[in-house]
């Protein structure tokens, strides 16, 4: 299998990032209650859409194309628009992962290439907000030490809970 590279996305990639994003986050359609559904894919494309300071857009490339890409806010961005408590750690966002691509480790490489830049911005965690519906992702992050942190869990009506999580660094 060719080697995968996890490196900042190219200004001209925000095609392929929401094609990819897009794909991973549509099975979900079938899963979630439909107004749950459409808060989610809302708030997924105008994340996508926006261009907001203190966000590293990183991608997962194989063979010269992208199969994964997260977006990492830094702490003094707000990830959710006022929707949930500030916090002082980086926020990893819209974990993605090309649906042919899956089970091949690179939602980890992505996630582990967070885990070195929230290091090297000297945090002492990382967070995340996921919800119930993304039970692979959930599994993978509990795999790899995060915790549940519910005080800053958030649920926009009529949308599921959008559970925090964090990872402690230290």
């Amino acid at each position: 299998m060719t080697e995968l590279v996890v490196r900042d996305a190219h200004d001209g990639e925000r095609g392929i990032i929401r094609e990819v994003t897009l794909a991973a986050y549509a099975e979900l359609a079938r899963v979630m209650e439909p107004p749950a559904w459409a808060g989610l894919d809302g708030a997924v494309r105008a994340a996508l859409d926006t261009e907001v300071p203190g966000v590293e857009r990183i991608v997962a490339e194989r063979a010269g194309k992208v199969v994964g890409s997260v977006m990492l806010y830094h702490p003094s961005t707000d990830a959710y628009g006022g929707a949930v408590k500030r916090v002082s750690w980086p926020e990893l966002r819209l974990l993605a992962v090309s649906p042919a691509a899956r089970g091949a480790g690179v939602g980890q490489a992505l996630v582990d290439e967070c885990v070195r830049r929230a290091r090297a911005m000297g945090a002492g965690e990382l967070g995340l907000h996921t919800s119930h519906s993304l039970r692979a992702a959930v599994r993978m992050y509990e795999r790899m030490g995060f915790v549940r942190a519910p005080e800053f869990d958030f649920q926009p009506e009529g949308a599921e809970l959008v559970m925090a999580y964090r990872l402690p660094l230290a």
